[in-house]
């Protein structure tokens, strides 16, 4: 098989691109990004490409399956930037896949595209996924899943998976969530447990998690195996207010959900984080995944817990751990962060200065 992967070297697309090169039935992996990395991974071609811009057709004429990993987070201070990044984005890749008559396309979707929960209990693939409005994540990853439904409809040939993975986290990719999600304010020594001291007693805070290496694992079966359709994936066990004050060595404080989304709203007007308060208010209302169909249709299992893997991105933020591409690398911010200051905090990703790459003729014609 041949394989295209778009958003290759962030956290999720650089573990699928390394599950994929370990695969015998893959026979070779293009990997599409904006700067391309140093890394040399078997079986893989690097190509630098802005899926805003070039000519997509050429890159997957011929592959057995796209996976569609490229995301804009930030910068969140600028909605019709990350908008032309994930939507208009989104749209050339599903016209480019629909032109070259590739016959799969697998997504990453997430847990962000989900309604608003009602309750604690686990939801299926089957819950609505309009998302929270208010926040662009959301927004924009719920207007993806109606841009597949179209996609789904009118190109009955080509078999969709979409993937909704919870909170995502690996030791390697560490230094860039320290920089989309806490900013350059964020001490890296005192991320580990017993330095954190306090931990919010908000009862709506419920926390999934996954590991990278296991979604990686999901995307892997889902290019080989003639599945389709949505999947959860989410590690147990869902961690509450309680769990996470356990797992910290943190004190527990009351905190309403008002208060905490407050506390957000004024550290996000004072440009000290680079998060908006409404991902915040969306973060507290995300459903509980139930993963069953991923592991009874897909065959997928977690070989980590949500405990291991938040503690590792914790150990990989302390020890500023990092990975040799251009998003995941500890010096993507500059040296003392000062592009993440410089870049307004939250009004542009210091990696995402560079222009547009030229695509050679070489690498259009593949």
């Amino acid at each position: 098989m041949h394989v295209v992967v778009v958003g290759a070297t962030g956290n999720v697309g650089i573990s699928v691109v390394q599950a994929l090169s370990a695969d015998p039935a893959v026979a070779s992996i293009l990997g599409l990004a904006r700067r391309q990395p140093h890394l040399r991974i078997e079986k893989t071609d690097w190509a630098g490409v802005d899926i805003r811009l070039h000519d997509l057709v050429p890159l997957f004429r011929g592959a057995d399956a796209v996976v569609h990993l490229a995301w804009s987070i930030q910068p969140m201070r600028r909605a019709a930037e990350t908008w032309r990044s994930n939507i208009t984005g989104m749209s050339r890749i599903l016209d480019a896949v629909a032109a070259a008559e590739v016959p799969a396309l697998i997504y990453a979707s997430s847990v962000g595209a989900y309604s608003p929960r009602r309750d604690e209990r686990p939801v299926s693939e089957d819950w609505p996924t309009d998302g929270w409005p208010e926040a662009g994540y959301t927004r924009e990853k719920a207007y993806a899943e109606r841009m597949l439904d179209e996609f789904v409809s009118t190109n009955p040939r080509c078999r969709v998976v979409r993937m909704r993975p919870a909170f995502i986290f690996q030791r390697g990719a560490a230094s860039e969530q320290r920089r989309l999600f806490a900013g350059p304010l964020l001490p890296n020594k005192l991320m580990r447990p017993g330095l954190i001291p306090v931990v919010p007693d908000t009862p709506e805070l419920l926390l999934q998690a996954v590991h990278a290496t296991d979604v990686a694992e999901a995307y892997r079966l889902a290019v080989s195996r003639d599945v389709s359709g949505p999947f959860n994936l989410a590690a147990d066990p869902v961690l509450d207010s309680q769990g996470l004050a356990e797992l910290l060595d943190a004190r527990k404080i009351r905190m309403p959900a008002q208060l905490l989304r407050t506390a957000a709203a004024m550290a996000w007007h004072l440009r000290l984080i680079p998060v908006q308060p409404q991902l915040v208010d969306a973060f507290l209302r995300l459903p509980v995944m139930d993963a069953t169909r991923a592991h009874d249709v897909l065959g997928w299992s977690p070989r980590y817990s949500s405990v291991e893997a938040l503690l590792e991105v914790l150990d990989g933020i302390r020890t500023a751990a990092d990975i040799d591409t251009p998003p995941l690398s500890r010096t993507a911010g500059g040296p003392l962060r000062i592009h993440e200051f410089t870049s307004g905090i939250g009004a542009s990703d210091p990696v995402d200065r560079t222009p547009a790459p030229r695509i050679s003729n070489a690498v259009a014609t593949q």
